[in-house]
């Protein structure tokens, strides 16, 4: 059976299967394309909680009220009215939590491009695919690819400030905070980690920080400056915590995510340096034009093989399923999911 998941917009712990419409023939210049798998994230929460502010219910459209949240992975044509777009192509990019979707793809400069009208206003990036033949790194891709390349973004972002010794990262085991850190200390930063009382043993174990700080001695943190709060949980209380404790030692301050999604809001702004929200498709147009997408793509992918080599704690964790998908996904909604640990998810 097809199936959709389906979300409240405004309880995200509101979340259920529903039976997907019955197939259409297709409009011209559409294709069918049935979901293989993809990796379901803390990343993946930030969209939903982000949903309205940053269009990312817009992707997928859903009924009043309602929203699909978007999730990167691998999906097959199984139906085309688009010649350059053939049935069995395998392709990588954003998907909903569906077993099947339709996309209006046309052949791009370097890949596929989704231009179906509701997309048109919509980050270039999230509309891109690229062809995709089948690869043992594929669970690994399905992770990775979206995450690992927000902390690649955000480490060439940072590396721009010369000045910087060290790093604080606000919900230090989400996978775009790991890979952060691998890759700052990796040129010599020293990385601090906040983290829940659950995480920060198991965390501290895997040697990708220099010092793991829960989250209730944020107010008695100390660190050389100048340093960069990377803000992924989007608690604003924590924020106020760090800006307090650090005072002028604290000279940037970047928002990234919202893992923390049901804690923000709760407190006046931090004092310090404005947060800035970093948003990685930005940093991405910067590098296309200034590398070309050759150099971007081969830089990144030579970062990424060398951080899955270095990280043997790393789990890919399967699910099959509307009903283990839905597991998962309250399992990472309430902060249950273990740092060491990815969801991988096929529909059926």
């Amino acid at each position: 059976m097809a199936w959709d998941i389906l979300v409240d917009r405004k309880d995200l712990r509101r979340a259920e299967a529903r039976p997907a419409p019955e197939k259409q023939a297709l409009a011209p210049g559409e294709v069918e394309l049935a979901v293989e798998r993809f990796a379901f994230t803390a990343n993946n929460i930030t969209y939903g909680v982000m949903g309205e502010a940053f269009g990312y219910w817009k992707f997928f459209p859903a009924p009043e009220g309602l929203g699909r949240i978007p999730v990167w992975g691998f999906a097959r044509v199984t139906r085309s009215d688009v010649a350059e777009v053939p049935v069995g192509l395998r392709i990588f990019g954003y998907l909903p939590m569906s077993t099947h979707f339709t996309a209006r793809l046309a052949k791009g400069r370097n890949g596929f491009v989704d231009t179906a009208a509701h997309r048109a206003e919509l980050p270039p990036t999230y509309n891109a695919y690229n062809e995709a033949p089948e690869d043992p790194l594929d669970d690994h891709r399905a992770l990775l690819r979206p995450l690992f390349m927000t902390s690649w973004l955000l480490d060439d972002f940072l590396g721009e400030d010369a000045a910087l010794k060290t790093l604080v990262l606000a919900s230090a085991s989400s996978k775009t905070a790991t890979g952060l850190a691998w890759l700052a200390r990796r040129r010599g930063l020293t990385v601090v980690g906040l983290s829940s009382p659950g995480n920060a043993a198991h965390l501290a174990e895997l040697g990708l920080y220099d010092r793991i700080v829960p989250y209730a001695q944020a107010t008695a943190l100390s660190v050389d400056g100048p340093a960069a709060y990377v803000d992924f949980a989007g608690d604003r209380a924590t924020s106020v915590a760090v800006h307090t404790a650090l005072g002028a030692a604290v000279t940037r301050s970047i928002i990234v995510g919202a893992t923390h999604w049901d804690a923000r809001d709760r407190d006046a702004p931090p004092p310090g340096p404005e947060p800035v929200l970093f948003f990685a498709p930005d940093q991405i147009r910067k590098r296309m034009q200034e590398w070309g997408p050759g150099e971007l793509e081969s830089r990144f992918f030579t970062a990424m093989k060398a951080f899955v080599e270095a990280s043997p704690w790393l789990k890919l964790n399967q699910h099959v399923g509307a009903e283990a998908l839905l597991a998962a996904y309250h399992d990472v909604l309430e902060g249950r999911a273990r740092p060491d640990e990815g969801h991988i998810i096929r529909p059926v």
